[in-house]
């Protein structure tokens, strides 16, 4: 940890002028928590030292629920955190179980309950569905028990079996059995008409909102192409029209800072008009408010809509997207076929 620490500050004086304010500090994914307290004041300090920030900085961090003591969780929010996000997963224990999640049901609650008493009034809580077994019935009582809790955000994401892992070996092998396409659907479908009910916004394909001002500013970057720095191992990073990523192992990001004295990056691209235009059209029906026509013909100077007037009448008959005079939108529909629609 200390070496990953000091690799980090380095990493971070590598850019020190290179980026103007910045708004949003989001430590995550993987587990930070995994640092203590004072670590991640460490890291906080000095990105403060290296950066400038915003008067209304956003500074989210991700906790395992067994990580966040009363103690631990007031260090965080002493050190200046004010948006916890909690990787609850489930309030059901077998499912926590088929997860490989190091904790319970009621470990999960306590996490909660810590964050509030020590100051956070911006929770989040993501949950998964699709797991093996579970029913739509085991499923809306995990998202009341959330609701219980009052949580300014939920973000809701369908379990994604990689093949090389051995819940995917598994899969392969035919030991378990997952649901189908048609659950999955009704799965996302139910989960927004009930959240919504609530009194949620669906603001992107997994994310809810109690509120607008709740919406996590930082991941609204990712989705409407704003400029965004990543340091540590496997982060990326976007400017202008360059994507680039750092190496992803512990050791060889430690290394590279410590031999070669330049930013750990293992690769980049640089994206052309037509990729940015295109990826931009794309990330953009991930979102609620969908796209801007006129702006965004202004800044891509390209007549997507009129290149591909084929594929959006499509979209428009089988009620995956709407098109107004401003704007054009995903539906409900539209928003649970958004990573499958990437791919066309």
């Amino acid at each position: 940890m200390p070496a990953f620490i000091s690799s980090l500050i380095d990493e971070m004086n590598m850019y020190r002028d290179s980026f103007d304010r910045f708004d949003t500090i989001y430590l995550g994914g993987g587990t930070p928590s995994l640092l203590d307290g004072r670590k991640i004041n460490i890291i906080l300090q000095a990105l403060f030292s290296s950066f400038r920030f915003t008067d209304d900085l956003e500074i989210t961090i991700e906790v395992n629920p067994s990580d966040l003591t009363l103690e631990s969780a007031r260090a965080l929010h002493g050190s200046g955190v004010n948006r916890i996000n909690i990787g609850i997963q489930s309030f059901d224990n077998n499912e926590l179980s088929f997860l490989g999640r190091r904790h319970s049901s009621r470990e999960g609650a306590d996490a909660i309950e810590n964050a509030r008493t020590a100051g956070f009034t911006n929770v989040g809580l993501d949950l998964i569905y699709g797991i093996c077994g579970q029913t739509l019935e085991s499923w809306f009582k995990t998202l009341d028990f959330a609701l219980s809790y009052t949580p300014e955000h939920l973000s809701c994401y369908q379990l994604t079996i990689e093949p090389s892992t051995p819940l995917g070996i598994e899969y392969i092998n035919g030991s378990i059995d997952m649901p189908n396409e048609d659950l999955l659907y009704d799965f996302f479908i139910k989960s927004s008409e009930k959240l919504e009910e609530a009194g949620y916004l669906h603001y992107e394909v997994s994310n809810f909102a109690r509120e607008s001002k709740w919406m996590s500013k930082h991941n609204r970057k990712y989705w409407f192409h704003s400029p965004y720095l990543g340091l540590g191992p496997s982060a990326h990073s976007f400017y202008g029209r360059k994507r680039w990523w750092n190496y992803s192992s512990v050791d060889t990001y430690i290394t590279s800072i410590k031999d070669d004295k330049m930013p750990p990056i293992e690769g980049s691209e640089l994206l052309t008009s037509e990729q940015l235009c295109l990826e931009a059209f794309f990330l953009g029906i991930r979102t609620k408010e969908g796209i801007d026509l006129e702006e965004y013909s202004q800044k891509f100077h390209c007549d997507f809509f009129a290149q591909h007037s084929a594929l959006l009448t499509k979209l428009i008959e089988e009620g995956i997207i709407r098109i107004t005079d401003k704007n054009l939108q995903p539906t409900r529909r539209g928003l649970a076929l958004a990573d499958s629609l990437s791919i066309i």
